[in-house]
């Protein structure tokens, strides 16, 4: 039997291929653009798993795609951006899967903000506010200053901007107006402190957190990510009332079975929520949670869209492995990339390290601002989380994209 995939976050196609077969069941992704999977496409052995290509906006075209699907089993989705249309397509095709309703409030970022505001879980309210600076005066009345403006329903950092001031504040409400949103614009309060992310896994009444991860980000107004470590080292009574936290978040975010990614700013007083992804982490979270914890991580995700209590809910996590660190490498400035300098020197530096290439030579690099101006990413490892960051910077900065003017 077949477990079909609507489309995949970047990185993992191989670990899920891999868990796919174990538990019975060929892999297939449904794709509209292959060259998003390039680096795992080139590196799994032929055959290893079906692509079929769709255009997946097109929830009709999939229906018929995945209606040729021999023996389908369940349909997977790893991502924000499809994550409703394929809660939506199982529930038309009788798959196991989440609700709509429950999938379709999580990629709210406005709702789940006042959800958690009104079960007491956040200080802050989320207020919907018009883009330009009509919005000024609603975000100073509501929030206060400092903010965060947010896309009610963008992905991969897209469209957060931070106002420390009332000035600032008007610079942002000036851009979003010019940007084409997903959803709506939203305010909610600036929280102080380091951004971590809890790694959950959840089955009806019970969340286990896999670790947790730090993240680092742009000093810039606009928010990209930098870097990250798994696991941070937590002393136990921390960890687990970061666990129970969590568990509470999603219960009232009505996320019950499934990984969720928890971003979460640790304050003065305790953890608040950034946002909730109902998915596993992204860029290289997937590949350090299985070598860290000594297990295929996604076989739990073939347990889910089967219909059954993962077995990573109860397996020890104490596989051993080492801790791991990893650098996004962006462009510096709009263009065509024509390669790196630098990646013949990666292996001279400790910690085994390794790079992941995001985009290939000859792509157009049009935005730096966020995700998309990512070119490849820099992993190592240690034994701790901190010492595998330090390596992964060091030998990062040695990693410079080089870029053409676009034509």
């Amino acid at each position: 039997m077949t477990i079909a995939a609507l489309e995949s976050l970047s990185f993992g196609l191989g670990r899920m291929a891999v868990a796919a077969a174990e538990a019975g069941h060929r892999l297939c992704l449904l794709t509209g653009d292959r060259s998003v999977y390039r680096h795992e496409l080139a590196t799994l052995p032929p055959g290893a798993l079906d692509v079929v290509d769709v255009d997946t906006w097109d929830q009709d075209a999939v229906r018929r795609a995945l209606a040729a699907v021999p023996d389908l089993a369940g349909l997977i989705n790893t991502t924000d951006t499809w994550g409703l249309p394929a809660a939506e397509l199982a529930a038309g095709l009788g798959l196991p899967g989440p609700e709509p309703d429950a999938v379709r409030l999580l990629r709210d970022k406005r709702r789940v903000r006042a959800a958690l505001h009104a079960h007491g879980l956040s200080r802050s309210p989320a207020v919907a506010v018009p883009p330009g600076p009509e919005g000024a005066g609603e975000v100073l009345r509501a929030v206060g200053l400092p903010a965060v403006l947010k896309d009610s329903a963008g992905t991969s950092s897209r469209h957060v901007w931070i106002a420390h001031d009332e000035e600032a504040l008007h610079r942002a409400l000036a851009e979003a107006a010019r940007q084409p949103l997903m959803g709506g614009l939203f305010a909610e309060a600036f929280l102080a402190g380091p951004l971590y992310s809890a790694e959950t896994l959840s089955w009806d009444g019970t969340t286990r957190l896999l670790g947790v991860l730090s993240r680092q980000t742009s000093r810039e107004v606009v928010v990209r990510e930098e870097a990250a470590a798994f696991p941070v080292a937590l002393p136990e009574p921390d960890r687990a009332g970061i666990e129970a936290w969590a568990g509470r978040v999603l219960a009232a975010a009505g996320h019950e079975r499934g990984f969720a990614h928890v971003e979460f700013i640790l304050t003065a007083d305790g953890p608040e929520l950034v946002e909730i992804n109902r998915r596993i982490g992204g860029a290289l979270v997937g590949e350090v949670l299985c070598r860290t914890l000594g297990t295929n991580v996604y076989s739990a995700m073939m347990d889910e869209v089967l219909g059954r209590r993962p077995a990573l809910l109860d397996a020890p996590l104490d596989g051993g492995g080492p801790a791991y660190g990893f650098v996004l490498v962006y462009a510096d400035r709009p263009g065509v990339l024509k390669g790196w300098h630098g990646l013949g020197e990666l292996a001279a530096f400790p910690g085994s390290v390794e790079w992941y290439p995001v985009r290939e030579p000859g792509e157009t690099v049009a935005h730096v601002n966020d995700q998309r101006g990512c070119t490849g990413m820099v992993l190592a490892e240690a034994a701790t989380a901190e010492l595998a960051q330090h390596r992964a910077w060091s030998a990062a900065v040695r990693v410079r994209p080089v870029l053409a003017a676009a034509p």
